[in-house]
Parts: structure tokens; sequence; C-alpha cells
């Protein structure tokens, strides 16, 4: 076995449906395609209806599950209810939702636009408790049990970040969402919990995070202990533990998977990391030296 294959036992998921948005492309689709893999019906959402679509009958193809594809701007709760409806009406029911939609951008906060950061919070924190309100309402009037929420975060949600402040803040409020859920809805049969994830490429998203000559020099897996960026096949692996029943008693966590990233860069003296052997060599002579005199 190695950190590249699946994780959990074929049929883990059996006979669940999971709706992921932001389904459609990246780590939405990565995580889309083990779910199936694992028994599970999917339903995918994004603004792009085409891309849904070529998506939803690609994973069909890839794995022979079931896959929904619905148009859903998470911002707007008429349409995240009509998902819930679409779901219900395929499925029956649906039983884990994952917030993965997101939206970011590098920028000086000064040069922000107030509408740059409302795009980056609406749809990041109050797609995320649009989504959250709206399958939950359900499930406790329904009375149905065994349900699960699992967000996707950043560790700059709790230490924060330069550069990506809307992004920050919003993550942070969802961060603060998980963890209240955990407790309020957790008698009514509802986990919630939460991925932190490091550096995991996904074309296009990558891409405009980081472009063009700007992504060698600032490649973000040089900030990782591991000195590689995450697989995808790892987070999947993550994300179909904390929404099956394995994980029934991780409520209210925040699981970060980066390799080290966030520690790296918390440490008071973790730059030491680019001293050679040969001036740790001059370094003792010099502290020796200190401490005889």
């Amino acid at each position: 076995m190695a950190y590249t294959d699946g994780m959990l036992k074929d049929g883990a998921l059996k006979g669940r449906t999971v709706l992921i948005t932001g389904g459609g492309t990246g780590l939405g689709r990565s995580m889309s395609k083990y779910f199936l893999q694992l028994g599970a019906n999917v339903v995918i959402t994004s603004r792009k209806l085409d891309v849904l679509q070529k998506t939803a009958e690609e994973l069909m193809a890839e794995t022979g599950g079931q896959v929904l594809a619905v148009q859903c701007d998470v911002r707007k709760y008429a349409e995240v209810e009509n998902t819930l409806a679409e779901a219900i009406k395929k499925f029956g029911s649906v039983d884990t939702l994952i917030n993965n939609a997101a939206g970011n951008f590098i920028s000086p906060t000064e040069r922000l636009s107030n509408r740059a950061f409302d795009t980056v919070v609406d749809i990041v924190l109050r797609g995320s408790y649009n989504c959250t309100l709206a399958l939950g309402k359900y499930w406790i009037k329904e009375k149905q049990i065994n349900k699960t929420v699992l967000n996707i975060v950043t560790t700059y949600a709790w230490t924060g970040s330069a550069y990506v402040v809307p992004s920050a803040c919003a993550k942070a409020g969802v961060l603060a969402m998980t963890r209240s859920l955990a407790v309020e809805w957790a008698k009514y049969g509802i986990r919630t919990n939460a991925i932190a994830p490091g550096p995991f490429p996904t074309k296009g998203a990558w891409d405009r995070l980081v472009p063009g000559e700007f992504r060698e020099k600032m490649d973000l897996k040089n900030r990782v202990p591991l000195k590689r960026a995450g697989e995808h096949q790892e987070l999947c692996n993550l994300a179909g533990y904390l929404i099956s029943d394995f994980s029934a008693y991780v409520n209210g966590e925040v699981v970060t998977i980066d390799g080290g990233e966030w520690l790296q860069g918390a440490g008071e003296f973790n730059m030491f990391e680019a001293v050679s052997p040969e001036q740790w060599d001059a370094i003792e002579i010099m502290v020796r030296g200190a401490k005889s005199e």
C-alpha cells in the first residue's frame, strides 16, 4: 500500500449520498470520484453547468456510480434549497454535505475593492452557511440522524495570512461555524468537522493563485518540511474517513493535512533549516567560545 492508494474498504459509503459544492473540478472532483468508488451517490454543484455535466459523465463512466449535476450559486439560498430538493428527488436523501466551493486571489489588501472582498467572503462563508443551514434544517425537521458536514478550510483560518485577507476572514468564519455546530447539532445526530489542506495543486485554481513565473520562484512546496505537495488521494482518504462511520466519535475537529507547512512558519527558529552542516560547525565553535568567556 502507498499513500496514493485508497484507504477505506470497498463499500464503506455504500447507499449514502454526498453533496459536494465545487464538485466539478479540482479537489472536489477528486473527492467525488473516490466517494463513488466507495459506493456513494454524489451530487456535484457549481455555477458552470457545462463543466458539471461533463464531469458527471466522466465520473459515471470511470466508476459506474451515480452522479447528479445541479447548477447552483451557493451565495443564493433559494438555489441551495433547489439543489437539496433535486438531490432528494433523485436519491431520496442526502447524508453528507461537503462545503468545498471557494474563491481566492492574492493581492495587497489596499488594492482590493469592497466588491472583490465581498465576492470571496460570499462564496466561502455565505455559501458554506447557506448550504449547512439548508441541509441542517431539513435533517432536523425530518428527524434524520447519522448525518455529516465536512468543511474545507485552511491553516490560515487560525493563523491569518497577509495578501489573502478576504479568504482568511471567510475561512475563519467557517471554522468557527464548524466548532459551534458540532456542539449545537450533535444532539440531532449531525457531526461537523473540517479539513485544513496545505498545498494540493489543482489545474486552474492553483495557476490563478500563483500565476506565471512566480510559480517557480515562490514554489509553495518548498515551505513544506516534507518537501512535496500533497497528492489528491491523501486528502480524499481523509475526507472519506471523516464522513464515514469509522469516524463516528470525531466531532468538531479540524484536521490539518499539510506536511507540516504551517508549523514550519510558526516556529521561532525554523529559518535555521537553511544552515548548512559547515555553518553549524562554525556556529558551534562560536557558541562554545561564548560560553568559555
